[in-house]
């Protein structure tokens, strides 16, 4: 089957975070929101088929993780990734940002030292600092092109008593697939330091060739073991408002810690619809869908990459190895953060997120979310150019 990515969907109206929010978030209800990360790309309509079929049943009473969609994991895990998981390895969380969260509150106690490597995700600092955690800033090193660990500063990071690391793999919001190498040696590091390993795997779907997504948890057995792994479908298919992730954890007792927390917070029930829309996404259509969406990503990315090149030199692209995020660089244009966002907002029209709330070596920079059809890109593109053309 062939699918559609061109179309544009209006979204208003659905109690949507990215366009019904726009005028508290932006202070202008008509900006192209291209922030927060999820697609403008309809739902795939075999998910929502298995969904309509388990609304054929008048009753959505309590659930739980049935083998089907347990196996459903191990096998699209193995299938994708070569990563063979247990099906007893499995457990719950509503989203990545809920499973830091419980993974920070069971593993770390009030004080600890939790290492994050920056520019990153936003959401890893609230994880650390709203649970009383210490942060540690690993900053990442930007050679112009694409970033890199500072593995020498990493170590003797790690050596002064982080308990904890979450790795973003592929990370957020530098687009960077980490290396079989890069990871072997961040592996190394923490297990010569006794260091347990957050790994946030939620676009690791989400790969352009001839990048390869490799799970930290694959490393070896004894990686695993030091290892809470977090993934979902919901940002490859399009599903986040079914609040439905999962957590693989080999270590028995990291796996009880883990699930006490769940309890303790009351969110180890799950979604009935969430679970259903798993099923259908890490399935043989699932597959064939995705193969296509990448493409067209891909086909963004180059039209991006070609457009700033061409017509907004000043503007930087960092390429990136993986998700449908955009780490752009507005440093040339020589504007402070608050003007930049101002002028994108007000004259551009454009809703992106400002570089620096994902830490201070962020600060010049926008996210742009590119998961859309390629005519919004190119009319952003054509408004950035007309507006930054007289910089």
């Amino acid at each position: 089957m062939i699918y559609d990515f061109s179309k544009i969907l209006n979204r208003e109206n659905t109690a949507s975070v990215k366009y019904d929010l726009r005028e508290k978030l932006f202070g202008n209800p008509n900006v192209v929101p291209m922030w927060v990360a999820d697609m403008d790309f309809p739902t795939p309509d075999f998910i929502i088929k298995r969904i309509e079929q388990r609304l054929m049943h008048p009753i959505l009473g309590y659930t739980f993780r049935d083998d089907d969609y347990n196996a459903c994991i191990s096998n699209w895990l193995s299938k994708r990734h070569g990563w063979n998981v247990e099906k007893q390895w499995l457990s719950f969380c509503p989203g990545i940002v809920a499973g830091l969260n419980h993974a920070v509150q069971a593993f770390t106690k009030n004080g600890d030292k939790v290492l994050i490597q920056t520019p990153v995700y936003h959401p890893f600092f609230y994880a650390v600092q709203q649970n009383g955690r210490r942060l540690v800033e690993n900053l990442l090193l930007n050679n112009g092109k694409r970033y890199n660990i500072d593995f020498k500063l990493f170590d003797k990071q790690l050596r002064k008593g982080v308990k904890l690391f979450i790795l973003c793999n592929p990370h957020n919001p530098v687009g960077r697939v980490w290396t079989l190498d890069e990871l072997s040696r961040i592996a190394e590091l923490c297990l010569k330091h006794k260091v347990l390993v957050i790994a946030d795997e939620i676009h690791a779907d989400l790969i352009f060739a001839p990048h390869k997504h490799i799970p930290f948890a694959s490393l070896s057995d004894e990686v695993s073991n030091i290892t809470i792994t977090f993934g979902s479908a919901s940002k490859t298919f399009n599903i986040a408002g079914l609040a439905t992730a999962y957590a693989v954890i080999s270590n028995e007792m990291n796996l009880k810690k883990y699930n006490l927390q769940l309890e303790r917070n009351g969110t180890n029930m799950g979604n009935v619809l969430g679970f259903e829309a798993t099923k259908g996404a890490y399935s043989p259509q699932g597959e064939e869908w995705l193969m296509q969406l990448l493409d067209y990503l891909k086909g963004n990315v180059d039209f991006v990459r070609d457009f700033v090149s061409q017509k907004i030199p000043k503007i930087k692209l960092t390429e990136p190895e993986g998700t449908y995020l955009l780490w752009l660089d507005f440093r040339e244009l020589g504007l402070n953060n608050k003007e930049l966002t101002k002028i994108l907002i007000q004259k551009v029209g454009v809703g992106f997120n400002t570089g620096e709330v994902f830490g201070e070596n962020g600060s010049g920079f926008q996210r742009m979310n590119i998961a859309c059809p390629r005519s919004i890109i190119e009319k952003v593109l054509n408004d950035l150019s007309t507006v930054f053309s007289k910089f």
